[in-house]
């Protein structure tokens, strides 16, 4: 099985060949510097490089302990690009590539300011990065991580945090997301891409969406304008993000080749507010109304807008006071006109999750193109995924025969800056595809794998592996679900039918100590008897999905040794490998 997070598009990115030998360490790359770079001095924490590019790349060294510092990228006399990153001054923890090629020929001249506490290692002439910088025509990006998923999506490097912006055209499964390409921490927000046929495997295309003057790139949304109401073009694909500077503000960008290069709208910003939280815009074309509708969120509240144009957007109404959770900023929207004729309301929220930090909730109720009614009485909160690692929930626009295709990002703002990995963080969850069932006279959100995992997970197995499915049929009214390895490190599944609760204990499931909150017992309800559960295990995670879709609970595992026993009692198991 090859590993999809590794996937690269060699067409569109251009980052050559990726050797199917062992990955040179730090060490070997660094010995091979390709030229020499001198650095000119300012003050103790300003320096000046001139870069005559002779290779595609500029490989930077980062040293994640120490503080950020801003790279401004000049070129004939104009800042063409700034960031900031962890520039190494001791040992470099990995490379990240800054590509030259972006700005033609010509010498470059990179600013550099050092702030913060910046003072580890001597004076800035001793810092190691000005040894460490080299040119290079391939960026290396074999997986050095013990814990990268398999089957799940996961920037190449760098850090992931929202899905954002995901669409299906053609066939293609568009993926956008929050994408920091200087480090593994969060920063310098950008789009990142990536396309699948499958919702499995995952090409990595350039940086879709870039910052700008008017800030970075918060998440957002994008459709395809089959109805060329914007006018950018015949089935444009058009995007609307959040660009975050002093203030949040609206703003378009449109492709004319399917999402793979986006043009920003002269006219940007289309939308502002007063409100400091005000990001995330989920477009979508109203049927009811033959209009377009936005939902954003703001504060916490969500506020609504209708369009006939994509650019001038009109107020319609606000929801959210008095319902549901309010214990954190709202974020990442989405409403969507289930089978039934009901309206469900996405809102993720961070923090206020049942069991600390980040989670999504939900609204079920009806919309009219002008104002959402809940269905719900107010003190009613309604959680999409009961484990801790269920965030930032948004689901593909245009997906076939009327689906409702979700995928989440994987992790918890409690932690996601400390989790073991380096060479990237976090991963999505599997797709889902999103249902209504009834309960006790209450609607509810029902959660089921997609069509297209299950379909990948079509060969028995005979032994527990790393990245697998396990199923587990006719559970008793007590049942126990283990997990384990030989260094005692375990996650223990339990049913309690009385109770009505299905259980996920992670408090010995491996390395746990990088946070005082990681290790955690969490527990669903389970709206009625549980007869059938999927639980999908790949490398650091573990998702337990209801065989009916009436419950999930997904949570991050980083066991020092893969887990290769399964202990069933109160029920049978079938192990499931990819094909």
């Amino acid at each position: 099985m090859k590993k999809i997070c590794l996937t690269i598009c060699l067409l569109a990115l251009t980052l050559g060949q990726a050797t199917a030998q062992s990955s040179p360490s730090v060490q070997q790359q660094t010995s091979a510097r390709l030229n020499t770079l001198s650095p000119q001095f300012l003050s103790g924490t300003h320096a000046m490089l001139r870069v005559t590019p002779e290779k595609r790349y500029l490989l930077l060294p980062v040293e994640e302990k120490e503080s950020e510092s801003k790279i401004r990228v000049i070129k004939d006399g104009h800042a063409d690009a700034s960031f900031d990153i962890r520039l190494a001054t001791g040992k470099a923890d990995y490379f990240v590539p800054l590509d030259l090629s972006r700005y033609g020929k010509g010498e470059l001249l990179l600013d550099l300011v050092f702030t913060g506490n910046y003072r580890t290692v001597g004076n800035i002439e001793d810092y190691s990065c000005w040894k460490l910088m080299k040119q290079s025509d391939t960026f290396d990006t074999t997986n050095r991580e013990q814990w990268r998923p398999q089957y799940h999506h996961t920037p190449a490097w760098g850090w992931m945090n929202d899905p954002n912006g995901m669409f299906y055209k053609d066939g293609v499964w568009h993926l956008y997301f929050q994408y920091n390409p200087y480090g593994s921490m969060w920063g310098n927000m950008t789009w990142g891409h990536s396309v699948s046929r499958d919702l499995i495997h995952w090409t990595h295309e350039p940086e879709a969406v870039l910052p700008d003057a008017l800030g970075t790139v918060f998440s957002g949304s994008a459709i395809v304008d089959s109805t060329g109401s914007a006018e950018f073009g015949k089935n444009a694909v058009v995007a609307m993000y959040t660009s975050a500077r002093e203030n949040q503000t609206q703003s378009l960008a449109y492709s004319n080749d399917g999402g793979k290069t986006f043009t920003k709208y002269e006219g940007n910003p289309v939308l502002t507010a007063k409100e400091p939280d005000f990001r995330d815009p989920k477009m979508l074309w109203n049927d009811d109304t033959q209009e377009w509708n936005l939902v954003m969120a703001t504060g916490q509240k969500m506020n609504f807008y209708s369009s006939k144009d994509l650019k001038n957007w009109k107020f319609e109404s606000s929801f959210g006071e008095g319902y549901g959770c309010h214990k954190g900023v709202w974020e990442c929207p989405d409403l969507m006109k289930m089978d039934n004729g009901k309206w469900v309301l996405v809102c993720n929220i961070n923090p206020g999750g049942p069991y600390g930090g980040s989670a999504t909730q939900y609204f079920v109720g009806q919309w009219d193109g002008h104002k959402f009614t809940c269905e719900s009485k107010p003190e009613v909160t309604k959680w999409m995924d009961y484990g801790k690692d269920h965030y930032a929930t948004v689901t593909f626009s245009g997906a076939p025969n009327g689906r409702h295709v979700a995928l989440a990002w994987m992790s918890n703002w409690q932690y996601a800056a400390v989790v073991p990995t380096h060479q990237y963080r976090s991963s999505n969850s599997v797709p889902r595809d999103l249902g209504i069932f009834t309960d006790g006279g209450e609607e509810y959100l029902s959660v089921k794998p997609s069509p297209e995992i299950m379909k990948a997970f079509s060969k028995k197995a005979a032994n527990l592996s790393d990245a697998c499915m396990i199923e587990v049929n006719g559970l008793r009214r007590n049942a126990t679900i283990e997990l384990s390895n030989s260094k005692n490190e375990r996650v223990v599944m339990r049913y309690d039918a009385a109770e009505k609760s299905f259980s996920v204990d992670r408090m010995k499931s491996g390395k746990t100590d990088f946070s005082d909150v990681f290790p955690a017992v969490t527990s669903a309800p389970t709206h009625g008897k549980v007869s059938r559960v999927l639980i999908f295990i790949d490398k650091s995670s573990v998702e337990v999905i209801d065989g009916d879709g009436k419950f999930a609970l997904t949570n991050l595992v980083f066991p020092t040794k893969p887990y290769d026993k399964l202990s069933v009692k109160g029920g049978k198991a079938k192990i499931w490998k990819m094909k």
